[in-house]
């Protein structure tokens, strides 16, 4: 059973007035403007945003942000307030300089306690095999981030310590990827299989047809 997490008043009203371009900007989705209102694509269709409210044309459904981020983010409706309670909160702190690394200094994204987006992505639109995928994400070579829903590529060096991470948006639209701060190319995300044969691959979603 999950569990119970109660919610004030004051939390939910807060929670319904969260601005969604903000929070799909934090997601890393792509938001235009069109006059007055704000245009999100769900796939094919259009979403129109005005503030924290949205309306699907197709669907001819629309709400608040709770009942956006319960829609299109596939969350329970805890999920949803802690989610948006959250960005509220990050967007009320102000702003703090990043604390800086020693140079060379792999910066792994913080882990989300879920990878519901990741596997999504992966299992659905990128038709990866559940059992390869459960394979790397048991071997700690893929996971969510906690800030942006980014599918992380892990690679390690011989001594098991992490040297690479590449990132990959799992948006509905996003096209982000990119490399995390103090990645080294030569311990990009691999894979040491049985064969006696390299493969080559142009990114890491290419290597699942070939696990073994």
């Amino acid at each position: 059973m999950a569990k119970y997490i109660p919610f004030t008043e004051e939390q939910k009203q807060q929670a319904r007035e969260t601005d969604l371009v903000d929070l799909l900007r934090s997601q890393g989705e792509t938001v235009k403007r069109s006059g007055s209102e704000y245009v999100w694509r769900d796939g094919p269709d259009k979403v129109t945003i005005r503030g924290n409210l949205w309306y699907h044309h197709y669907a001819q459904e629309g709400g608040d942000a709770i009942a956006f981020a319960r829609r299109f983010f596939h969350m329970s409706y805890p999920e949803a307030m802690q989610l948006l309670l959250g960005e509220q909160q990050s967007n009320l702190q102000p702003r703090q300089e990043p604390v800086q690394k020693p140079k060379g200094e792999l910066e792994l994204p913080p882990r989300n306690d879920r990878m519901s987006r990741v596997y999504a992505y992966l299992l659905t639109r990128r038709g990866i095999d559940r059992a390869v995928l459960n394979t790397f994400v048991h071997n700690r070579m893929i996971y969510e981030s906690a800030d942006y829903h980014n599918v992380v590529f892990v690679g390690y060096d011989r001594d098991g310590i992490p040297r690479h991470a590449n990132l990959r948006g799992t948006g509905s639209e996003s096209t982000f990827k990119g490399n995390a701060p103090g990645s080294v190319p030569e311990y990009s995300f691999h894979w040491h299989g049985q064969s006696r044969e390299l493969y080559l691959f142009e990114a890491p979603i290419d290597i699942h047809g070939l696990i073994s």
